[in-house]
């Protein structure tokens, strides 16, 4: 689980990052990307609608973009903001590949 220092959790923060941050968008995500310079480990926010499907899906994909973001945090810039938005392709993926394409967009954006 990803610790509270590591999470977005003010609209204002996603508003920015997803209006002002590089983007990249992959089959199954579009990450965002601002990297602020601090020296702090790099934080997470999430957007998954209910386009992706219902309460339990949404939660299902949410808890994988979190486990996934979580293992990849070694390997980011310290002091990036990132926002992964899930597309409803998200929900009828395999782990591996939504694993695949999240890390993908991830080192491409914010590794270090």
């Amino acid at each position: 689980m990803l610790a509270r220092t590591q999470r977005i959790t003010r609209g204002i923060d996603y508003r920015t990052i997803v209006r002002r941050g590089s983007r990249r968008a992959g089959a199954l995500h579009v990450v965002h990307v601002i990297d602020t310079g601090e020296q702090r480990p790099p934080r997470f926010g999430f957007i998954v609608s209910k386009a992706v499907g219902n309460a339990v899906t949404r939660n299902t994909v949410r808890r994988r973009l979190k486990a996934i973001c979580l293992e990849a945090t070694p390997r980011l810039r310290p002091g990036a903001d990132i926002v992964i938005r899930a597309f409803p392709a998200s929900a009828e993926a395999a782990y591996a590949e939504l694993r695949h394409d999240v890390a993908r967009g991830l080192e491409r954006k914010a590794a270090a």
